[in-house]
């Protein structure tokens, strides 16, 4: 195994090498067959494998499992190895065997990426690199740091940042062009282009420079890189993206399903050495910056190239099979537990989501938000709700789930609740600590982590600003989201649909408990959404404090034995009804205006990702407006004023003056351009850019200005942002049409006076 170490005074970055490090997967079956099976790897693997019988536990029932551990020599064998004894014996049952070394590693070693560590290195080895430089064996390494800590110190690393000159949203293999932009830490901006050499020359120029120990890119696995090596090619450059003298990987780009969506996972370039992390590429990177980031990599154990590409799903499956790898758990191939047989009057008593009650339409003063606190994962903590915990065999008599008479293991604690039973009391503390960064030391006992090296406690009074704890905290409020998901995914290794279906049952049951109990205390109930409730004081002249609101939370906290916080106090909330039918409500369209902070807007334009940026910016800015107003009048009189802004906006689309870029429409391809059937605009911008040369699959997304939305011939109803000539205009009137049906909802319940 290779590893990238920075050492502790900066200075050059080392590769080592750890050579003691031997994987092993496990074969179950007859102890005969397994026995043969050991003869056969030991004759056809001499020196590659060693075989050994052991005993491990079932997943489902902690049922010990006599099976052959097959132990890999040679860490790179290890996947071709395991097909090659699949092939032999495609009866047995194969576990652990298809896992990533990477996690392997960490969880055998002890450590994670970025973790301080302390190694023992010995001599030279191996076969010089490029400038005679020999990498390091490691002879021992220890970790001196650990995942769960809130505080923690990260490695001075040297960044490169490259983009393309032009609007970020847009992607150059549409045609967008423009120089290269490339900044070194905080340093001056280098713009590259042809004009006095090849880019990938100066680009190489800066690589050799400063060798950075993270590139961040826009655009970089679809574009950048792809052009910069081809360039290189052409030019006879060799491009040191990599700091180990090996090709450059890149991964196919794939369209795909998912929950009745087609997406589209754009190519992925991994660099040896150095990290390469693409803002365009990398969901997590996108919602919680770099820092969330490397609190994902820290917690999950996944290399962090990988963390910044896959889904928050799969960090959680690698946590929960770590757990059940220290435990000496079989993790299997794939999913093998089925749903267990249903009547169809179970089934649709079991099948159901959370509760959703519709909310009254309207106006409404000195409401207050209550949230369920992770309230999914914080059912599997409590509950003891995991896959293997459902139905247990060993316990008839436990306690029974609600509506569904499920029952939920009494002697052991499920995996998954272990794992969010952390990763809450993680994003607890990173709460706490937003409020007050001061708190506490740089400490480390968090849930069941706790200092695995106490003597190493480095005290300081360094301590990351509220907004670093907010990114970190973000990013285990997307592992928390996932983690309920997958007890249902139909290809999670433990994923039981039984425990999904009990998660949503007890929830049902507490928002039903919460709703009660709000009633019951004097309050109406203005919309209940899974695990919300919008709760307005009736019967009172004068408006409930927060000290009401939040007695009110501890008595639902006690009732339901779940934590419930106050989200916010609102001025006053606007629930809107469909935009079909001015009668029929809907549950995720509405505004409310806190006391202090930015309004909370569901189901509006500007929340949308296909609404063009002039109609974002008119909405965000007139609830700006609105949110200064206090109550139903001076919401009346600030409608006043928020008139004259869409009157400028109007002014500015009709007299040809607002910018083209703020009128971009963003859609996603739902199949390639030649299988629409019907000219809609987004199937003529398709062809558009397809006739171009543009390569486009299902689940892209594509960029067009609207130019005549009323025009005989298609191709002249809209066009490619990337195509879009200045002579061609705009639509006015559709522009003007769609900035004037954004600020509807404002005036829907004002009264006549303001219309």
């Amino acid at each position: 195994m290779t590893l990238w170490v920075i050492p502790s005074d900066g200075g050059k970055r080392l590769r080592l090498v750890d050579r003691a490090f031997a994987p092993s997967f496990f074969v179950h079956g007859p102890e005969a067959r397994l026995r043969r099976l050991a003869q056969k790897i030991s004759v056809s693997a001499a020196g590659r494998a060693a075989c050994a019988l052991a005993e491990r536990k079932n997943i489902w029932d902690a049922r010990p499992l006599v099976v052959l551990e097959v132990s890999v020599l040679h860490p790179t064998e290890f996947r071709n190895l395991a097909r090659w004894v699949r092939r032999l014996e495609p009866q047995l049952t194969f576990y652990n065997s298809d896992l990533m070394l990477e996690p392997l590693y960490c969880w055998e070693k002890n450590v994670f990426p970025f973790a301080k560590v302390e190694i023992d290195v010995g001599e030279p080895c191996g076969l010089p690199r490029e400038g005679g430089a020999l990498p390091y064996e490691i002879r021992a390494i220890q970790c001196r740091d650990d995942e769960w800590a809130v505080d923690y110190e990260l490695p001075p690393l040297r960044v490169m940042r490259a983009r393309l000159e032009g609007l970020t949203r847009v992607d150059p293999k549409h045609g967008r062009r423009g120089a290269l932009e490339v900044t070194m830490d905080d340093d001056e901006t280098q713009v590259l282009d042809d004009s006095d050499e090849p880019v990938a020359c100066g680009f190489e120029r800066l690589l050799r420079a400063h060798d950075p120990d993270l590139i961040t890119t826009e655009w970089g696995d679809s574009t950048l890189f792809p052009g910069l090596l081809r360039q290189a090619s052409r030019s006879g450059i060799e491009l040191s993206l990599n700091r180990e003298r090996a090709p450059v990987e890149r991964s196919r780009a794939r369209s795909y399903m998912s929950y009745g969506r087609i997406l589209f996972k754009e190519s992925a370039t991994t660099l040896r050495g150095r990290l390469h992390v693409d803002i365009q590429n990398s969901f997590i990177a996108d919602q919680c910056h770099l820092e969330g980031l490397w609190e994902l990599a820290r917690v999950t154990k996944l290399p962090v190239q990988y963390s910044a590409r896959t889904t928050t799903g799969t960090g959680i499956s690698y946590m929960q099979m770590e757990l059940a790898w220290r435990d000496g758990t079989l993790i299997p191939e794939q999913k093998a537990e089925p749903e267990s047989p249903k009547h169809p009057d179970e089934l649709l008593r079991a099948d159901r989501g959370g509760l959703v009650f519709p909310p009254r339409l309207g106006f409404f003063e000195n409401v207050a938000e209550l949230d369920f606190v992770s309230e999914f994962p914080n059912i599997m903590a409590r509950f003891n709700v995991s896959p293997e915990t459902v139905n247990c065999a060993c316990c008839p008599d436990a306690p029974r789930v609600p509506e569904l008479g499920y029952r939920i293991c009494q002697k052991r604690r499920g995996i998954t609740s272990r794992v969010v039973e952390r990763l809450i009391s993680k994003r607890g503390e990173f709460k706490r600590r937003m409020k007050n960064p001061g708190l506490g030391t740089r400490g480390w006992g968090l849930g069941t982590g706790g200092n695995p090296n106490p003597e190493f406690q480095v005290p300081s009074t360094q301590y990351p600003a509220p907004s670093t704890y907010s990114l970190r905290r973000s990013s285990l409020k997307w592992l928390l989201v996932c983690c309920f998901g997958y007890t249902g995914y139909k290809n999670a290794r433990f994923g039981k649909i039984e425990a999904h279906e009990a998660i949503n049952a007890l929830a049902r049951e507490k928002l039903l408990v919460a709703m009660a109990t709000a009633e019951g205390a004097g309050f109406r109930v203005l919309h209940a959404l899974v695990d919300s409730l919008y709760v307005q004081k009736i019967g009172s002249e004068q408006e409930a404090t927060r000290e009401e609101f939040e007695r009110l939370a501890d008595e639902i906290e006690r009732r339901t034995q779940l934590p419930i916080a106050i989200e916010d106090v609102y001025r006053y909330v606007v629930f809107l009804p469909s935009k079909q039918s001015a009668e029929i409500p809907v549950p995720n369209r509405f505004f409310c205006v806190p006391e202090l902070g930015e309004p909370k807007v569901r189901g509006l334009e500007c929340r949308r990702h296909d609404t063009p940026p002039i109609v974002v910016r008119m909405q965000t800015e007139v609830l700006k407006i609105l949110s200064e107003a206090r109550d139903y009048a001076g919401y009346c009189e600030k409608l006043k004023d928020a008139r004259q802004v869409l009157a400028r906006y109007l002014a500015r689309v009709e007299d040809g003056t607002a910018p083209a870029e703020e009128l971009v429409i963003s859609r996603r391809l739902t199949r390639a351009p030649g299988e629409y059937k019907q000219s809609n605009v987004t199937a003529v911008v398709a062809r558009q850019l397809d006739q171009a040369g543009v390569k486009l699959r299902p689940g892209e997304t594509i960029e067009y200005i609207l130019t005549d939305t009323d025009a005989h011939l298609p191709d002249d109803r809209a066009r490619a942002w990337t195509l879009w000539e200045g002579w061609r205009g705009y639509d006015v009137a559709n522009y003007m049409d769609a900035l004037r049906q954004a600020f509807q909802p404002f005036t829907l319940f004002a009264s006549a006076s303001v219309l």
